[in-house]
This record gives structure tokens, sequence and C-alpha cells, in this order.
């Protein structure tokens, strides 16, 4: 969840200096530990958050969070940027045995408690990547949530840009739109996917995150629609990278270092490169000043949680109050179904894992720009996009996955300590997807290609087979 601050009506060079001073300090600080090997060297640890809108009957957003946050009462839910969003997390679960039944269990169960509240208070819970019913005309500050965290990001990127946002996106069909404040990065919701991962290997699984994001957006794109036009499979990379286009020092809007982006490289030596980047190369956006020890990083922290690359390391605690390393996965969309989430997990940590040992062994053979445009390219055609993968080789993406990453994800899961069964129940998910080569992008686009235009019986078809709890590969039209 967004690290909440105090209110300030506005920021002093003072604040920016004295933040500055305790960022390096803590950069510094958080090298050393590194360097002594003194942050968690603990076995890998899932955990994930997945973004829901609330919706009138009319399948429109309703700007409720507050209320129904009240309502639910429960720790493990949060407010989002927009009114008519809300954040559900889980607890970590240890990546062995049978972690995927656990964490199935433990979203259900959060997942069913929410929309039996929503029902109760005559509104619908949906998890979908862009809410096909969205207007423009929703995403306005009378619809930010209450929380002074947002008010002043919005307040420094327009400051700091002194021009409109401009949304330029070319898929299936072009949308041109300018806007005049951060809400439209509240079109897109997501299903963050965190990893823990022992120190001497984060570098490592970081990379691995990365080279699996292709095939991770394209398993995953469920956003194909925004404002009624066709645009990518999954249109919430360009949407959130367009949104808040700020980049480095000396106004680099337009410069090689963007705030939301694919990153710059892979980690050659170790993750603590990326804080280093976050130090050097991006200006400090919510000068926040705490009072408390260096070792809680908590500059560090709130300075990265202003930088949103798609894979982002994260610096958190054990128990013991340790520092530990976290990789978070931000690529795939929210939903369709819980079922269809956790499968995502379990093919996204078993891939991973996959590829950090292949890394360790020296074999993982693929260039960061060539993983980059294979992002871009499955982000924007799906699971019919073309990559080169491992070793320079050139393969249509859906073959790519049914016949070696699928086999590498269920060899991850078994390094790993996962169950077969676990393991087979979620990767067959995966398996029937790609065979019916339907993601919840697919289902949609197949959707309206029989209904144009009519996104509200799109949502509410959509939301009646969310319910019902089946995978989106058995979806029909019907």
């Amino acid at each position: 969840m967004g690290q909440e601050i105090h209110p300030a009506a506005a920021y002093q060079a003072a604040d920016y200096r004295r933040f500055q001073q305790r960022l390096q300090a803590e950069t510094e600080l958080l090298g050393s530990f590194i360097k002594d090997r003194a942050c968690s060297e603990k076995s890998p640890v899932a955990g994930f958050e997945i973004e829901a809108w609330l919706l009138y009957g009319d399948m429109r957003p309703a700007p409720l969070n507050e209320v129904f946050l009240q309502s639910f009462n429960n720790p493990m839910a949060g407010p989002e940027l927009a009114k008519f969003n809300v954040e559900l997390n889980t607890q970590p679960v240890p990546l062995t045995g049978d972690a995927f039944s656990r964490l199935h269990q433990h979203l259900g169960n959060t997942w069913k408690q929410a929309e039996l509240l929503a029902r109760q208070m005559d509104l619908n819970l949906l998890m979908i990547g862009i809410l096909p019913t969205l207007e423009q005309r929703h995403l306005n500050l009378h619809n930010m949530s209450n929380m002074n965290r947002y008010r002043e990001l919005n307040r420094q990127v327009l400051q700091r840009r002194s021009k409109p946002i401009v949304l330029d996106i070319c898929g299936h069909e072009h949308l041109r739109v300018e806007h005049h404040d951060v809400m439209l990065e509240a079109a897109t919701t997501s299903f963050q996917l965190h990893i823990q991962c022992p120190l001497s290997t984060a570098h490592r699984f970081y990379n691995a995150s990365i080279v699996a994001s292709a095939p991770m957006v394209a398993l995953c794109a469920n956003a194909p629609y925004l404002f009624g036009k066709d645009l990518w499979h999954e249109t919430r990379i360009p949407m959130f990278e367009q949104a808040v286009a700020l980049g480095g020092f000396d106004g680099a809007a337009e410069g090689p270092l963007h705030r939301v982006s694919f990153g710059s490289g892979f980690a050659r030596h170790s993750i603590l490169e990326c804080f280093q980047e976050n130090l050097l190369h991006f200006p400090i956006l919510l000068p926040e000043s705490f009072d408390d020890d260096p070792a809680m990083f908590s500059h560090l922290r709130l300075h990265n949680g202003t930088i949103w690359r798609w894979n982002r390391p994260l610096v958190g605690f054990d128990d013991d109050g340790t520092p530990h390393i976290r990789i978070e996965h931000r690529t795939p969309a929210a939903g369709p179904t819980v079922l269809d989430s956790i499968a995502n997990a379990a093919f996204f940590y078993g891939l991973v894992k996959n590829l950090s040992d292949e890394c360790t062994a020296g074999h993982a053979d693929l260039s960061f720009a060539q993983a980059k445009d294979n992002f871009y390219q499955a982000a924007r055609y799906g699971l019919d996009s073309h990559v080169t993968w491992l070793g320079e080789r050139k393969s249509r993406l859906l073959p790519l996955i049914e016949h070696e990453l699928l086999p590498r994800a269920k060899g991850g899961l078994l390094a790993l300590g996962i169950d077969a069964g676990d393991s087979h129940v979620y990767l067959d998910i995966i398996r029937q997807r790609v065979a019916r080569q339907q993601a919840g992008s697919d289902w949609q686009r197949g959707f309206i290609k029989d209904n144009p235009g009519d996104f509200v019986a799109l949502t509410q078809l959509y939301l009646q087979w969310q319910r019902r709890g089946e995978a989106v590969a058995d979806w029909n039209f019907c």
C-alpha cells in the first residue's frame, strides 16, 4: 500500500536538502548491509496485492472506497489512488509445499468477504485491468482518495511537467487525449506479485523477472479497451507510462530514465545498483522527514515508492527485524478470477526460479534491450507476438510458452519444493489458457466483436463469469 505522509501545504528547499542527505546516507547504509551480508538469506517467500473496482449497478465506477473500507475493517485492505478502487493484500507465504493452495484459500476468503460487503452496499466488486465502461470524466480530483500522499504527488507531477499530460496510444485504434492531473493512472489496476529472495541471489531474481515479463504480460493481458477504444492487448502498459510521464533530473521528462518504465538494465553485481540509480537519477517528489533509525530505510523506501519500474526491488523486514529484499513484479493485470490470479502467480514464481538458476549457472543469454523489446511486443500483441528468446532464438510467444516456458515453470516449482499436485493444478490453468488462446483481453475482444460498442453488457457478463470462479479459458459469450 502507498506510504502515507503528513499534510504539507508546500515543502521548502530545506525539506529537500534534508531528505537528500538522509536518502544518501540510507543508500550508503544499505550498501554496507549488502556488502557485510547483513540482509536476510531466508528462502523465497511469496505475497501479492490485487487492485479492484467498486461499481454501481449500471457498471459505472462507484467512488465509495472510504465507507467500504471502514465497513470492511480488514488490515489487509486499503485505498488506491481513486475512490472507486481498493487494494487487497495477502499474508506472505513461504514458497514451498502447498503454498499456492494456501494463497488461493487466503485470497479467495478475503475476496468473498469483500464481495459480500459490496453486495450489501448495493455495489459490485470487479477485478479487471481497465474498466471497459470507464470514461475520462470519471478521472477527476473529486474522485481522488483522501490521502496526503496522492494529493502531493499530483501537485509535484504537475509542477514539474508544467504542461498537460497527453495520452497517445496507437493500437487496433488510436487514442489521443489530454488530461490535467495524475488521475489517469487510476484507470489501471494490477495484480502485483512479490517474491522475497535471499540477498545472495536477489539481483538474479530481479534479472529473471525482467526476462519473464514478456510472457507474463501476454498471459495476463486483461485491458484491451480504454475510453471505448481498442488499443493494446495490455493497454495498462502505455497508459501508466504516459499517465506519470516524468523523467530524471533537469526536467528530462523526455530523457532515457522515466519514473514509470521497464528499467535501464539488468543488475550486474548487486540489487543495490537500482537504489543507487534512484539516488543519482530521480529527483525527490515527497521530501517527508522521518526521525527514526536510518536502518529503517524510511527515506529510501519512500523515494523508491515514487519510481515505478515494472519490476521493482523493495526493502522490507523479517519478523526479527533483519532487512530483506523483495522483487515486485507489476506487469500482470488484475483478474479475471481468483483462480486465474493464483495460476499466474504459480507460473511466474516457477519461471523466475528456473531463469534465476540458469543465470547463476551462466546460461541465460538474452540482452536487456531484447528483453525490453519482447515486453512491449507482448503487451501490444499478446500471445500472438513474436519474441527473441534465450540464445537469440526467434519464436512466436504462444508455442514458446507451451513447449518451453511451462516446463521451465514446472522445473522451477519443483526446485522450490512446491508439491507436485499444487504445481500441476495451477500450471494446468495456464496450459489451458494457451491451448485455447484465451486470456482476458481475448475474451473481451471476442465479446465486443459480437456486440460492437456494448461495454456495459461486456462488463455485466464479465462480472457474472468472475463470480462463477471458472478460469477465463473456459468462458464463453453467453
